[in-house]
C-alpha cells in the first residue's frame, strides 16, 4: 500500500514542522495496515485553529463550537472501495492544532501524541467507524485506537 497525504496548513497558531507531518503519516498508515487495507490511498489533512474548526463544525454538523478533529469520508458504502481504481481517495481530516495543544497539555502529553491520536481517530472514521452510533461501536473504536497508538509507540 502506498499512502499519499496532501497537507494544508490554514492556521498561524502552531508551526507545522516535518515531524508533525511525519507523525500524521505514520498514524494514518498504521491505522490502514491495522485494518488490513491493501489498496493505495489518498488522504487530505488540513491543520486549522479553533475558529476555523468551529466554522466547519457549525457548517457541517450544526454544532457552533470548536472541536478537535473532523472527518469527511468519501465513501458511505465501503463495498464501493473494492471497485474504485487506485489510489483510493478516503477523505479529508481536519485537525485543530490549537485544540490538540490544549488537550495534550491537559492530558500531560505532547501535541505530537495528541495529533497522532486524532489522526488515528479520524482515519477510523474515514473507514466507517462511528463511536456515536452505539455503546458497542464506541467500545470497539476506542479499543482499536488504543491498540494502534501502542503500535505506533504512544
Amino acid at each position: 500500500m502506498i499512502l499519499n497525504v496532501d497537507f494544508k496548513d490554514e492556521q498561524e497558531v502552531i508551526e507545522v514542522r516535518a515531524a508533525m507531518r511525519s507523525i500524521v503519516r505514520k498514524a494514518v498508515f498504521n491505522t490502514l495496515v491495522y485494518e488490513g487495507f491493501k489498496k493505495d490511498v489518498e488522504v487530505s489533512v488540513t491543520f486549522v485553529d479553533n475558529e476555523g474548526i468551529k466554522v466547519l463544525n457549525n457548517q457541517y454538523r450544526q454544532k457552533n463550537c470548536a472541536t478537535d478533529v473532523l472527518s469527511f469520508p468519501i465513501f458511505d458504502d465501503f463495498a464501493e472501495i473494492d471497485m474504485y481504481p487506485e489510489p483510493v481517495p478516503l477523505g479529508d481530516i481536519v485537525i485543530s492544532l490549537e485544540r490538540a495543544e490544549q488537550q495534550g497539555h491537559h492530558l500531560f502529553h505532547s501535541i505530537y501524541h495528541e495529533v497522532a491520536f486524532l489522526s488515528v481517530h479520524s482515519t477510523l472514521h474515514l473507514l466507517g467507524y462511528d463511536h456515536e452510533t452505539s455503546k458497542a461501536d464506541e467500545e470497539e473504536m476506542f479499543r482499536k485506537q488504543k491498540e494502534i497508538m501502542e503500535i505506533i509507540g504512544f
